[in-house]
């Protein structure tokens, strides 16, 4: 798949974070976006987008000279063998009891811990960004107080990762999608490597838009993706949640958290948990118990 970046520097960490959710909104839309100070003293920060088509070049001049940053360097992907290298430069990662690893380094994973395996891809989730670490360190949060979901959906599922951890962690019956169909194939042939391809089922989906998602509600709802459609998936992911039902949602900058939690409460939801890692806040969200069944307790 051809890949395409847009970078640009600027001053200021809220102009940066402005700027990067400002991103978001572009037409064609990118599959990602960063925003990173870049380590040299001069109190700038890096702003990039990643496309699978050729970015809008208009709509990127416009975004920069809006906010005060460089011009926009647009650069198409070189093909190469992205595996092999990413395989070089990953190391695994743990989070909570999970360790995410790659099939060579298997051996750093012990006996006490669950490992989640996966192979370099043109997808994301490989466990190293920020936003999927925290997911599966609020997941075994959750998991420490006692609340073993029994039904989970993860709603932009990118390499099947968080999917496989509540597979793993308690047996889950899962549902994994993605926009993307690579990403859908990825965590597909992920599910098997790891052992759990029985447990979910996975397809290509707009948010919550497939009949896999009618069959019943869910303990628990991942959506790691962007504050943006985040929001906009606010009344699907309430629509599938049970009550007293809880929802990790990601990919979401620090000055935008308060605007996303914002609408999920206006849908029934409140905030029990938050992890800031790297510029990004994660937050689990919890789907309000009917006032019929708390009075029961």
């Amino acid at each position: 798949m051809t890949m395409y970046t847009a970078l640009t520097t600027l001053p200021g960490r809220d102009a940066a974070e402005a700027l990067g959710e400002a991103l978001e909104a572009l037409d064609p839309t990118p599959t990602g976006v960063g925003v990173f100070e870049i380590e040299d003293g001069r109190g700038l920060w890096e702003v990039g987008g990643y496309f699978t088509e050729s970015p809008d070049d208009i709509g990127l001049a416009l975004l920069a000279a809006a906010h005060g940053a460089a011009a926009f360097a647009v650069s198409r992907v070189e093909d190469r063998d992205w595996v092999a290298q990413v395989r070089r430069e990953l190391h695994p990662v743990h989070a909570g009891r999970f360790t995410v690893y790659g099939a060579h380094d298997a051996h750093v994973v012990g006996p006490e811990r669950i490992g989640l395996r996966i192979e370099a891809a043109m997808a994301f989730g490989t466990g190293h960004h920020a936003t999927t670490h925290s997911c599966l360190t609020l997941f075994d949060r959750l998991l420490r107080v006692g609340d073993r979901p029994a039904r989970v959906a993860d709603v932009g599922c990118g390499t099947g990762v968080l999917a496989m951890a509540a597979a793993r962690a308690c047996r889950a019956e899962c549902v994994a999608t993605d926009i993307d169909p690579v990403a859908v194939d990825t965590a597909r042939a992920n599910t098997a490597v790891n052992g759990v391809a029985p447990l979910i089922r996975t397809a290509a989906a707009i948010g919550t838009r497939h009949d896999l998602y009618r069959r019943g509600a869910f303990d628990l709802v991942f959506a790691n993706i962007l504050a943006r459609p985040l929001r906009r998936l606010a009344p699907e992911i309430a629509s599938i949640l049970r009550p007293g039902g809880h929802a990790i949602l990601a990919g979401i900058l620090e000055n935008q958290i308060i605007g996303v939690e914002g609408v999920f409460a206006g849908h029934g939801m409140t905030v029990v948990d938050r992890v800031r890692r790297d510029g990004w806040t994660s937050v689990m969200v919890r789907r309000s118990t009917p006032l019929s069944v708390r009075g029961r307790h």
